[in-house]
């Protein structure tokens, strides 16, 4: 956590201990919208944080590099830390199922983005959208 510090106070930010638990609360979560990490941190016997802190906190910890977002769903973003921004999703439509591929998978697009626009991609932000095998076979 000190390196934490240290990269907070480099962009002129301060390392409070609800920034701590807000990144702890990622981290064992995985994967969690806002309110999710909100209710982990409320629940890590620590002092009350109010959701606006959390929202603000993921905020500052996504602009350091240390956590990220994906939106799976037209609804909340799910944060992760950033060092698991490995892989893409995929979402089914039919059942919500969510599932991970690597992110290699998605060289190709994004080589072809570069080519095309001079568009730099980033697909660990991305989500894709279908249909499981599941409901594909019950359709």
């Amino acid at each position: 956590m000190s390196d934490l510090g240290a990269r907070l106070r480099a962009h002129g930010k301060r390392l409070t201990s609800q920034r701590e638990r807000v990144l702890a609360a990622v981290g064992r979560l995985g994967h969690a919208t806002p309110d999710e990490v909100a209710e982990a941190v409320a629940a890590d016997g620590g002092a009350a944080v109010p959701v606006s802190t959390v929202y603000r906190s993921l905020d500052a910890l996504q602009e350091l590099g240390l956590v990220g977002h994906t939106h799976v769903d037209h609804r909340a973003p799910s944060y992760h830390l950033a060092e698991h921004a490995t892989h893409l999703h995929v979402v089914c439509r039919g059942c919500g199922w969510v599932g991970e591929m690597p992110l290699s998978v998605a060289d190709e697009l994004v080589s072809r983005a570069d080519e095309a626009l001079g568009f730099a991609a980033d697909a660990s932000h991305a989500a894709v959208h279908g249909l499981c095998r599941t409901c594909r076979e019950d359709r």
